[in-house]
């Protein structure tokens, strides 16, 4: 336990959502292991397109509209997690903005498979044969970055094309339909596609980032970054008894029996790397997924390694 936490007892608001991004928080939150580092945590749980209770919607436009986004911006939650570029996008369009300040203060725990799943029937066995056909993502999300980033190497940018129709469950039954060619997953909804027969075509792990606001001191961040770590071995040596996160989501769509574990990775948080931190973003602004000008020093704090 740090002199830092200990002296301010201060609590924090920390935010959690999809399993699949936040394992090693949930863990830590059950098995008390962030108590344990001497952490005094309010979790505010947020809507994530993975749940099966997720109705809002989502628009290229509007990030910080969404949800956990503007809860963050009226100060209702001071730390959390999200795609490696996502929180990229809103650490660096925030300060454009003129929203409420947040860094990038490491590189996640979680390496979150992402797959773009196309029916049974589909002609498409190839992702080049994705050319100028309709892909379902979360737009300016995880589902949206992983997809370009496992077809930048088979297609110009000219001929991705992406549609949102939803939420996880949403898309499945909208490329059922055929509304689409095909649909980006992550868990638990990749093991829910193969359960009900869809395809995978190509799949691919994604790093989380986390941000945290000013208000959240360095010595707090290591806490917290200590209790992932711990949690992280905890589903490294057996992820079984954490499963049910996963099975909670999907409300009956899959049993415990069809869930794809082997898909899970994790590893201990991590500084943010100046060398990351120059491939990503200028990947990102190639992609227009954010805007150009910010800076490693205006964008990345990694106070809990000081």
């Amino acid at each position: 336990m740090t002199t830092a936490v200990q002296d301010t007892k201060k609590t924090f608001k920390v935010a959690v959502m999809n399993a699949v991004h936040d394992l090693p928080v949930l863990v830590a939150r059950d098995k008390g292991i962030f108590k344990d580092e001497g952490l005094d945590i309010e979790w505010v749980t947020t809507p994530g397109m993975a749940q099966v209770t997720t109705s809002h919607t989502v628009k290229f436009e509007t990030i910080f509209d969404r949800p956990l986004d503007s809860v963050y911006n009226e100060g209702g939650i001071d730390q959390y997690r999200m795609c490696e570029w996502g929180i990229m996008k809103r650490a660096v369009e925030a300060d454009a903005q003129g929203l409420r300040h947040r860094k990038i203060v490491a590189l996640g725990a979680s390496m979150s498979k992402f797959a773009i799943v196309v029916r049974k029937d589909s002609t498409i066995y190839e992702p080049e044969m994705l050319k100028d056909k309709p892909i379902s993502v979360t737009p300016n999300n995880g589902s949206h970055f992983t997809m370009l980033k496992m077809l930048e190497g088979f297609l110009e940018p000219q001929h991705v094309k992406t549609v949102h129709l939803g939420s996880m469950p949403k898309r499945i039954e909208a490329l059922k339909r055929g509304e689409c060619a095909g649909v980006v997953l992550m868990e638990p909804w990749i093991s829910v596609a193969q359960k009900e027969g869809l395809r995978i075509l190509i799949e691919s792990h994604s790093t989380r980032a986390e941000a945290a606001s000013d208000d959240v001191d360095g010595g707090t961040l290591a806490a917290m970054f200590r209790a992932q770590a711990r949690a992280v071995e905890l589903i490294e040596q057996d992820a079984t008894p954490f499963v049910h996160y996963f099975i909670a989501e999907t409300g009956g769509r899959l049993d415990p029996k069809d869930f794809h574990a082997w898909r899970l990775l994790h590893a201990a948080p991590q500084p943010y790397t100046r060398e990351r931190w120059d491939d990503t973003y200028r990947w990102t602004v190639k992609w227009n997924m954010t805007v150009p000008g910010a800076t490693y020093e205006n964008t990345v704090d990694n106070r809990a390694w000081e």
